[in-house]
């Protein structure tokens, strides 16, 4: 069962809080960026940029410039338990 929370984080080299943490990061800026589109949609001079900017910040941090390397050592699991 610990697998479950361990595994994915790990191949990020992320604890399970770490993950956490950095995975609410995104799905709040994610929202915050849903919301902006919504009501760009209803007010279009509201929020012109901020829906193509959130995304391209969330590329920028997630992909472009990662800094963690991956978790490549499956047998040292147990290192990242929680």
């Amino acid at each position: 069962m610990k697998r479950l929370f361990i595994e994915h984080p790990a191949t990020v080299g992320e604890s399970y809080f770490e993950h956490l943490l950095a995975a609410s990061a995104f799905g709040l800026r994610m929202v915050a960026g849903g919301i902006a589109c919504l009501l760009h949609g209803l007010l279009p001079f509201l929020f012109v940029g901020t829906g193509s900017e959130a995304v391209s910040k969330l590329h920028d941090r997630m992909v472009t410039n990662r800094r963690r390397q991956p978790f490549t050592d499956p047998t040292a699991l147990s290192d990242y338990c929680i």
